[in-house]
């Protein structure tokens, strides 16, 4: 196609410097006399390379290059995973509640002000219902909302179909606790979100990992496991994977459906990074190729409106019923004012067009991050470049990054280290870093991101 090719032309010269990083790119009308092509071909390139994280609009300005910074991604470590108590896992020091350590987005003055505003029609709508307690499932006014949300991106859902529950995190706690029991197996990619690895040991479950590969995980060994009963369920996240940033394709993400269902092995969706997709355009879930009831998807407002909401939500599926019966799970119902006031900005519109500011910002800064980390580390570091989510994966050879947050002698560290997301021992010159704060001058992303460099030089 036409546009590929221009397109190509520009990362060429992108990749060559003759476009440089932060700089204008030609305008489409200069496009369109330059190289002959009709302007909706020059739009076509300038989407594509947009979408693919080579350029940025800016409104009232035109488009303007990223920063490509050629830096190999962090290597993938091969074995065979076998059955690990979760509480092998390093416990990390208490570390400072700054930018860089945990995957969040920075405050949004335009955001805090728009569900405010939701919050105070949510009460007035309400009003005398307030002595209500909320349902068990969810208000239905939110999983109607919901459940039209996602229809547009492809997910199709009822409203009877929602759970919604304290966060991704209860909903993936309430998951476990159905489908597995105390010291049972769940499949795990490596390296996994701490947080999830915490969950297990304080539920008491064995973790397998599994080899993360670049698209996703090792499904063959996957299958192993669940052919050979070694594991009671399976538990991914598969969008922006935290902390690597891979995604797992369609074709995986198809055949860990398919796995669940020949199976009937419960695989657990942790999908809370989905709609952070830097592109703006989401893939869809493993749940979308669900054709028996066996994967449970799990998401949330907590990565893109704001933790403090705790709200999030699961399609259980078959086990819908056994969730809400649940005794142990201890659940009374997320606050009915939240969930109207979410629900009341997923249908003014005001929630897509946030969804697609702010997934602009992110390219930005994980481009402007990137950059700052390229030109400060050694030669042989090697950084993530994810395409979606919060959070970059860098690999510092012959450092231990432990020693980085253990020496008690220098300034807390707002890092988290690669050694606290896995039970096994991997990951020890490895460390995250949360790009959801704008690297602005004198802000404290910039001193945090500062006194990191000085100690990693140092």
């Amino acid at each position: 196609m036409l546009y590929r090719q221009l397109a190509e032309h520009f990362m060429g010269a992108i990749e060559a410097g003759q476009l440089p990083a932060y700089g204008r790119m030609p305008s489409l009308r200069q496009v369109v006399r330059q190289h002959q092509v009709s302007m909706t071909t020059a739009l076509k390139c300038f989407e594509y390379l947009e979408q693919h994280s080579w350029i940025e609009s800016k409104p009232q300005s035109g488009y303007f290059v990223l920063d490509v910074c050629q830096r190999d991604s962090p290597e993938l470590s091969y074995f065979q995973g076998q059955p690990r108590l979760a509480d092998s896992v390093l416990q990390p020091p208490t570390i400072a509640d700054g930018p860089l350590g945990y995957a969040r987005l920075g405050p949004d003055p335009i955001l805090a002000k728009q569900l405010g505003q939701a919050l105070n029609r949510a009460h007035q709508r309400l009003q005398g219902q307030l002595n209500q307690y909320p349902r068990a499932q969810g208000e239905l006014f939110l999983r109607q909302a919901l459940a039209t949300h996602f229809a547009e991106q492809g997910l199709i859902s009822q409203p009877d179909d929602w759970l919604i529950t304290h966060g991704a995190m209860d909903a993936v706690r309430r998951a476990l606790n159905i489908c597995t029991h105390k010291g049972d197996a769940v499949a795990i990619s490596s390296p996994c979100y701490n947080g999830l690895l915490q969950l297990l040991a304080q539920m008491g479950r064995q973790v397998v990992e599994i080899p993360s590969m670049s698209d996703g995980v090792d499904l063959s060994q996957l299958e192993a496991l669940m052919k050979q009963g070694q594991i009671q369920a399976a538990l991914f996240c598969t969008s922006h994977m935290n902390p690597q940033g891979v995604s797992m394709s369609a074709s995986q993400k198809q055949q860990l459906a398919m796995l669940a269902n020949r199976y009937q092995i419960p695989v657990i969706e942790d999908d809370v990074y989905l709609e952070l997709s830097h592109s703006g355009v989401n893939p869809l879930p493993a749940k979308y190729y669900d054709t028996g009831g066996y994967l449970i998807w799990c998401g949330a407002v907590s990565k893109t409106l704001g933790a403090a909401y705790r709200l999030g939500w699961c399609i259980p599926s078959r086990y819908l019923r056994a969730m809400l019966t649940d005794t142990q799970s201890g659940c009374f119902g997320v606050a009915t004012p939240i969930q109207h006031a979410v629900a009341d900005y997923l249908d003014s519109g005001l929630y897509r067009r946030y969804l697609k500011r702010v997934n602009q910002q992110l390219r930005s800064q994980c481009s402007d991050y990137r950059h700052r980390l390229a030109q400060a580390l050694p030669a042989a570091a090697r950084i993530s470049q994810p395409q979606g989510g919060l959070v970059l994966w860098v690999q510092l050879p012959d450092i231990d990054t432990t020693m980085l947050v253990a020496d008690g002698e220098k300034p807390a560290l707002d890092i988290q280290v690669g050694a606290q997301f896995t039970t096994r021992e991997l990951y020890g010159d490895c460390l995250r870093i949360n790009f959801g704060y704008p690297l602005l001058p004198e802000s404290e992303a910039e001193h945090s991101l500062q006194r990191l460099l000085e100690q990693l030089a140092g």
